[in-house]
């Protein structure tokens, strides 16, 4: 694992920092003060702005290959980047199914005229990107999703429905699995589809969380219509195609947040005049090795990418411990605030931030892949445990037992 920044990437920084600092940089970024992703339509309006600044400047995605409009940079300097764009208030979420997950894909199984369609305006912001994978009866066992495709000639009609849909009220496009063989084992009978969000039959229903805000959504797919231009990859081999779309989920989603952490607790508990409690500063050593061991992992991570090779189980241990450091990192916060942790809103210390951070933290442990199916890929993949009984694995999907009500 390389520990220190390479004189090439040190080098980079200074460039990244160098350039955040133009006054030109610093006029766009200024567009975000006072607005976080639960802002929804406003937040969508800005990052658009900003993405298609990015794109202007040649800064939309470092890791893209040149030919397709980024930097053909490494995954250090993309998390330098990402360091940077934190450090200053500027962050592209809003952007990163299709950027850090679509796009990725689309790369790497697309044909050259998907490449040309989708890419271009993926990078600018221009459009906008969601995820269709997770069913209410297919979440943890995604393989067993059962959302209908039936090919009719040139197009492909879907029937079905989609839940825990990120943002799919604001996106223009969306990366779809269905079910498409049904005489096939259920990983070998999905295909991967890319879908324009604005065709007839689809049906958006926001879901209201604990936080009062709507980022999820469930969708219903009626006769939706899909050209089989639009198929990536083969036909019922869209399993493979999917894991390079959940590699690159937890590989961002572990290594790239705007959380509160440990510098955010130690200031909150010398306002709150806790840091002189031995239980609060012992939790708060807790929390700062959390944050060492989350960045060291992180570093395992852009080291085995940096060096060509593929990202193995490391980004299965940075997702879970980024969701239970958030999650820890909450109850800490509510802990320092005492009885004013009951607040929200302006009224509570650091204007409710800590209070929405708590309150979200449990979405955090099943998006991309819940705790407990990261804990079986290290339980298998690392300490070498028996794989989990898969009685289904080889049986036709159509003589599946489901669930009936």
């Amino acid at each position: 694992m390389d520990f220190d920044e390479s004189p090439e990437d040190a080098a980079f920084r200074s460039e990244v920092r160098a350039w955040f600092a133009r006054p030109e940089v610093v006029r766009e970024v200024h567009n975000f003060e006072g607005l976080t992703p639960d802002d929804d339509l406003d937040w969508v309006a800005v990052a658009k702005v900003w993405q298609r600044f990015l794109a202007d400047e040649g800064w939309a995605c470092v890791t893209w290959p040149v030919q397709y409009g980024g930097r053909g940079g490494t995954a250090t300097q993309a998390a330098i980047f990402a360091e940077e764009s934190a450090r200053v208030g500027a962050f592209g979420a809003t952007f990163a199914v299709g950027i850090a997950m679509a796009g990725p894909t689309i790369i790497a199984h697309g044909s050259d005229e998907q490449k040309r369609r989708y890419l271009p305006p993926m990078l600018r912001g221009d459009e906008v990107w969601c995820q269709l994978f997770s069913e209410p009866g297919a979440g943890s066992d995604l393989a067993g999703l059962s959302t209908r495709a039936v090919r009719d000639g040139d197009e492909w009609v879907i029937d079905g429905q989609k839940v825990w849909t990120s943002g799919a009220h604001f996106s223009d496009w969306g990366i779809l699995l269905t079910r498409t063989d049904v005489d096939r084992p259920k990983h070998r009978g999905i295909t991967y589809f890319l879908l324009d969000m604005q065709t007839a039959g689809i049906d958006i229903r926001p879901l209201r969380q604990i936080t009062g805000t709507a980022h999820f959504n469930e969708v219903f797919l009626t006769g939706v219509r899909i050209p089989h231009a639009n198929v990536l990859g083969e036909v019922n081999g869209g399993w493979a195609v999917t894991m390079t779309t959940l590699a690159s989920e937890r590989t961002f989603m572990g290594s790239h947040s705007r959380a509160l952490g440990y510098a955010d607790l130690a200031s909150l508990a010398s306002c709150s005049a806790r840091d002189t409690d031995a239980v609060v500063r012992q939790r708060l050593a807790d929390s700062f090795s959390r944050a060492e061991l989350a960045r060291y992992t992180n570093m395992r991570v852009r080291t085995q990418t940096s060096r060509g090779l593929p990202s193995g189980p490391e980004v299965s241990v940075a997702k879970l411990a980024a969701a239970w450091n958030l999650k820890r990192n909450g109850e800490l916060a509510l802990a320092i605030e005492g009885a004013a942790g009951m607040l929200s809103g302006e009224d509570a210390p650091a204007g409710g931030a800590w209070q929405l951070s708590f309150l979200g933290a449990p979405a955090i442990r099943i998006a991309g892949g819940s705790d407990e199916i990261q804990r079986n890929v290290i339980g298998e993949r690392v300490l070498g445990l028996p794989a989990e009984p898969r009685v289904d694995k080889m049986l036709p999907f159509r003589d599946l037992p489901r669930g009936t009500t």
